[in-house]
């Protein structure tokens, strides 16, 4: 099939996805609270005339086209991050504003962009019969800002569907192909003191100081962290901070630190405890290092309790996803991909990195956008994306 015919049918169906993101940013759609946005793909999908139209227990939507062997799934997570202030935003963040050739909001570009060009992309395969031997599967996941990964936690776990061959994740690339990014984990450290009245403060063990002497530490240790070439260097911060203390005028006899590890290649999570352990040892205090979990029930109301710990991973660029990937761009681009990683986490830590899914990404809008006030995503990269996906499958399944 021509990719001329591909492009002409994306430019063809501009407008429908332009309207299917503005009506998704327009519905507000936090982690926990995706019930409306996930009614809204189904009513699209419907639309579109999709095969099979899921939504799991834990309220992921997944719709099928084909019925081939090869199972290949393009992923979108479809819950948001809110809004902070919103006198700090140039449009509504709920409007979908359209100018320019850019459409403005929040989840325009993380991600529900993804969502706009992966499902017409599955229509333009339809349209044109661009069907082999395999099986498409159009996923909106829930939950991915809180728990990045849980959501395909529990796909592949209760086995929802077959187990894929291979995931596209379709967060935004800038149109690009990414082929990985750092893990992360979340990490907490507690010490222990002895309150007193603080009239006298020498009669206790301030508990806020000996965390200071552990927070020296912890400054220190991101600077030794490894770096590795194409991912970059490992990080840790202290992100949040509290004590407890009987009142304003004792001695905290605790406090807590919360810890946002990032891990490069090379990097686990026994080697993330190991080394904050150490820390805590360096800083001449006694401390428990905890890797903390996620409980929080889906909007369905289903808890699928997991560890906040999320793997590395990173596709061998001379895999045949990735070989695939570039060729299917330089088909329907006539141009060179720029193949790179993301700054960020995706649902690719559990696709891939618990799983062993070989996973890609590409996807419309740019990064930088991402949970920021100028959250867009320009209507050329919906048109361009849908062109990608549509042509992607059949160029995977030549090889």
């Amino acid at each position: 099939m021509s990719v001329d015919k591909i492009k002409e049918l994306g430019k063809k169906y501009e407008n429908d996805m332009v309207n299917f993101l503005r009506d998704m940013i327009r519905i507000p759609s936090e982690s926990c609270h995706e019930k409306e946005v996930i009614q809204r793909i189904k009513k699209e999908m419907e639309k579109v005339g999709f095969d099979e139209i899921i939504i799991d227990p834990l309220g992921n939507i997944l719709g099928r086209i084909g019925n081939g062997k090869r199972v290949l799934v393009y992923d979108a997570h479809i819950d948001t991050v809110g809004v902070g202030d919103p006198k700090s935003w140039k449009y509504d963040p709920y409007e979908g504003k359209l100018e320019n050739g850019i459409i403005y909001g929040r989840g325009a570009s993380d991600q529900e962009a993804g969502m706009a060009s992966m499902v017409y992309g599955a229509k333009i395969i339809k349209d044109l019969k661009l069907f082999s031997d395999f099986t498409l599967w159009i996923v909106g996941t829930v939950q991915e800002e809180d728990c990045d990964g849980l959501c395909w936690q529990y796909i592949i776990n209760e086995k929802i569907i077959p187990r894929p061959d291979i995931v596209v994740i379709t967060e935004p690339t800038n149109l690009n192909i990414y082929r990985g990014h750092r893990g992360r984990m979340e990490m907490s450290v507690t010490v222990k003191g002895i309150s007193c009245h603080g009239s006298a403060p020498e009669r206790g063990d301030n508990a806020v100081y000996k965390m200071a002497k552990v927070v020296n530490e912890i400054e220190k240790l991101n600077g030794k962290l490894k770096d590795d070439p194409f991912l970059g260097k490992g990080t840790v911060t202290v992100s949040y901070i509290e004590c407890n203390t009987p009142s304003l005028c004792a001695v905290p006899d605790r406090a807590y630190i919360h810890l946002d590890r990032r891990l490069t290649a090379g990097e686990d999570k026994a080697l993330a405890v190991k080394q904050v352990q150490e820390a805590i040892k360096v800083a001449g205090v006694e401390g428990t290092v905890d890797i903390l979990e996620y409980d929080i029930p889906s909007y369905t109301g289903l808890v699928y309790k997991t560890e906040k710990y999320y793997p590395t991973w990173v596709l061998d660029p001379n895999h045949h996803l990735c070989k695939s990937s570039v060729k299917a761009y330089k088909e329907v681009f006539g141009s060179e991909p720029k193949v790179d990683k993301w700054t960020f986490s995706t649902n690719g830590i559990a696709t891939m990195g618990m799983n062993g899914i070989p996973t890609i990404g590409f996807g419309p809008a740019h990064e930088i956008h991402a949970h920021a006030v100028t959250d867009q995503c320009p209507v050329e990269h919906l048109v361009k994306a849908a062109t990608f996906y549509a042509k992607f499958p059949q160029t995977y399944c030549e090889g």
